[in-house]
């Protein structure tokens, strides 16, 4: 029974990576069922510190609510060793910039406790070297022009976000040269549509403007209408996540890093694609006043070429439609006009 680690494991996209293990628990290239340690800070319905049976019995389901650094978790990891770890937890951008030492401990101090504890079962040849699949971030770019980039682009983060995400992709790497870990880092950009709640991310614009349209409610957003972003929905994220996980490791580059193909779209045509399928039109319900700082980082995102990540099995939305087709799914029927 393989062992799969998955931290943030009660947020927007480790639940939903949860609830895919169990229903298709192949989707990691193997056979038989799994056995998934599920790590948060708060998980509403996780019970602490007990094994949860999946129906059908594919996956069986043990939780740690608390830091994924607490040295009881870290002792049992060593005394268990997961095959594959879903390292999803982070302090989002806009809260790491208002809680600096807050940002440091979780996105750094925290995250070299991990791969320690990881580490230490294959230093002392207890184990093989785990596949640590890492939720880096395009913010690790910082802000750029409006010339098209490809995928070799050099990081400028001008967030401490995206140098904590850089630091710790620069950290996997040297880990998985010293072959320690086997790791991979995927930057993922803005993915849709986030709970409302979620207000850490100086991307939520990009969630709130469905929930908006969805639910019928006004919405000021922050950016302009042609301020373009690079998209990426939730399903399409946990596609290119379990890819990560079962790519063989010869297939990995020495910097262990990926940027997968996004979806590139201007805010109007999102917004536009949105309301016509639900139905609405966009001018009652969404307003823009936008904030300079916040455009220049997540608004003025170029044409992004990501051949080789392509060429190595990962994949975006395919178009506006498509995007909006996926993300309006799971947020069930609208909200009826006048509601």
């Amino acid at each position: 029974m393989q062992h799969v680690v998955i931290t943030g494991a009660g947020g927007f996209v480790g639940a939903a990576l949860v609830q895919r293990l169990r229903a298709h628990p192949q989707s990691l290239g193997q056979a038989g069922p799994l056995r998934l340690t599920l790590v948060d800070r708060a998980a509403a319905s996780a019970p602490a510190s007990h094994t949860v049976p999946s129906a059908p019995a594919q996956a069986s389901l043990r939780w740690h609510l608390g830091s994924f650094a607490d040295p009881s978790l870290l002792q049992a990891l060593r005394d268990d060793p997961p095959g594959v770890v879903f390292h999803l937890a982070s302090v989002p951008g806009a809260l790491a910039e208002r809680e600096p030492a807050l940002g440091v401990q979780a996105n750094l101090l925290d995250t070299v406790a991990l791969l320690e504890g990881l580490a230490q079962p294959v230093r002392a040849g207890q184990a093989p070297a785990p596949r640590v699949v890492f939720a880096s971030s395009v913010a690790v770019y910082g802000a750029l022009g409006t010339h098209p980039m490809n995928e070799a682009q050099v990081p400028q983060p001008t967030l401490s976000y995206g140098t904590h995400k850089w630091t710790t992709e620069l950290l996997l790497a040297d880990y998985s040269r010293r072959a320690e870990l086997d790791a991979c880092s995927l930057r993922l950009p803005g993915v849709v549509a986030r709970p409302p709640a979620e207000t850490g991310h100086g991307s939520a614009f990009m969630s709130q403007i469905f929930h908006a349209l969805h639910g019928r409610q006004a919405y000021t957003c922050p950016v302009s209408p042609q301020a373009t972003a690079w998209w990426m929905s939730l399903e399409r994220c946990l596609d290119n996540l379990l890819h990560a996980a079962r790519m063989p490791m010869e297939a990995m580059t020495s910097a262990r890093c990926w940027q997968p193909p996004v979806l590139h779209a201007s805010v109007a045509q999102v917004v536009e694609a949105a309301a016509h399928a639900l139905g609405c039109h966009a001018q009652d319900w969404i307003g823009y006043a936008p904030d300079p700082r916040i455009e220049a980082v997540f608004g003025r995102q170029p044409f992004l070429h990501t051949p080789h990540a392509q060429a190595a099995g990962f994949v975006h939305d395919d178009g506006v439609d498509a995007l909006v087709a996926r993300v309006l799914g799971p947020l069930g029927p609208p909200a009826l006009p006048g509601a």
